[in-house]
């Protein structure tokens, strides 16, 4: 008979994202104690199968000084995490199909200027002279030249690889399967093999996360997503930008080695632990696909895939300390954009956990946005982290 592990520490995560994980590394950079559960392999899930842009423009503006503090950390990314993730800040280029779509991109362009974005706005003979490539539906654009693109299997992953450097304890295929607090201190039960007793609980388990805020009497209507993605065969070499299209649709990008990388449209969950594209989804994108870039009229597809995503109703995450439970932590929901902008929450909450504060001003994030269903009293038994139903997916 196998004896449970105990370990105590300062901090538990649960969650192996971007951001359970960049939490993780911020914390040790603070000499802070640290636990990590992941139920699979850390950024296997969103983190990793993500489109893998890195934008800031198009974000609410609640969400831009997260965004700019993230940029600054995407600068840094090899002395940070030592791979530069293939990031590139190649330029973010927001499309325009209409001249209502226009007037949305200048209306952002103006109401976003106060955090110096940098954004252009493309439109005419010049958008048909510096982009030949695209089709006759686009009418205009919105540049950010300081945005990009980094390819997420190399560096959501690289971040708790970091952080395993640095010193935190990471427990890979470890799902949370039990947990309770007894007024100062969470344990947390991993099977039968690990439990681990810290003061202080990062919720930071993605989709899986409206499970554990609602066993600690803070619920909350998070849904799962599965974007529909895919990539081609190498083209030659066209297209140094990121894409985006107003008003939400399909995404693209080309990297190095010229194949392009599409998403748009949902996907669907098998079960709790997979997701896929359907055929129907894949069909719809190759169709914008081509509409939008000629050049992708003979393009094969090579692979698609999915995955499962967090998302709340206005499209906003959960970035608080809990109103329940004190040393709970939540930082969860980022409906399918949270890869650029993971960095910097992960600091975020390694100061919400270390001074109960954040330099970053993160009010917008509240769970008392939810607060039309009364706040009940933590449950007494564990649940575990539950799937609920899909949602649709945003555009990056």
């Amino acid at each position: 008979m196998s004896s449970t592990r105990v370990v105590k520490t300062d901090v538990a995560i649960v969650g192996g994202g971007i951001v359970g994980a960049s939490a993780a590394l911020a914390l040790r950079r603070k000499g802070v104690a640290v636990v990590l559960l992941e139920r699979d392999l850390c950024g296997s899930r969103s983190s990793g199968v993500n489109y893998g842009g890195v934008r800031r423009q198009g974000r609410p503006l609640s969400q831009l000084p997260l965004a700019q503090r993230a940029h600054q950390i995407w600068a840094r990314l090899p002395e940070l995490i030592g791979t530069d993730g293939e990031y590139l800040r190649s330029g973010h280029f927001k499309i325009a199909r209409s001249e209502p779509d226009m007037a949305s991109l200048e209306h952002y362009a103006a109401i976003s200027r106060d955090f110096d974005l940098g954004i252009e706005l493309i439109s005419g003979q010049r958008l048909r002279a510096q982009c030949p490539w695209l089709g006759g539906r686009a009418v205009g654009g919105s540049l950010c030249a300081d945005d990009g693109q980094a390819n997420p299997r190399l560096v959501s992953p690289a971040f708790a690889l970091a952080a395993r450097r640095a010193g935190a304890q990471i427990f890979e295929r470890s799902p949370l399967t039990a947990v309770e607090h007894d007024g100062q201190q969470f344990t947390l039960q991993a099977g039968d093999a690990l439990q681990v007793q810290a003061p202080v609980l990062l919720n930071c388990a993605g989709a899986w996360a409206g499970g554990l805020a609602a066993q600690f009497g803070e619920p909350v209507p998070l849904r799962s997503g599965h974007p529909a993605m895919a990539v081609t065969e190498p083209l030659p070499f066209f297209m140094h930008w990121s894409l985006g299209v107003e008003g939400g649709g399909i995404y693209c990008r080309q990297v190095a080695r010229g194949n392009l990388v599409l998403g748009g449209g949902s996907g669907v969950g098998l079960d709790a632990d997979r997701a896929r594209s359907e055929r129907s989804a894949i069909a719809a994108l190759g169709v914008q696909a081509v509409e939008l870039l000629p050049a992708l009229q003979h393009a094969h597809f090579i692979r698609t895939w999915s995955g499962t995503e967090g998302y709340l109703p206005d499209r906003q995450p959960v970035l608080c300390q809990s109103r329940t439970t004190p040393g709970l932590i939540h930082g969860f929901g980022f409906a399918g954009a949270g890869f650029q902008i993971g960095p910097a929450v992960g600091e975020v909450l390694a100061e919400l956990a270390c001074d109960g504060r954040s330099s970053t001003p993160t009010d917008a994030f509240s769970l008392a946005r939810f607060d039309a269903a009364p706040v009940s009293e933590p449950a007494s038994a564990p649940t575990s982290p539950r799937q609920t139903p899909a949602a649709t997916a945003q555009a990056h």
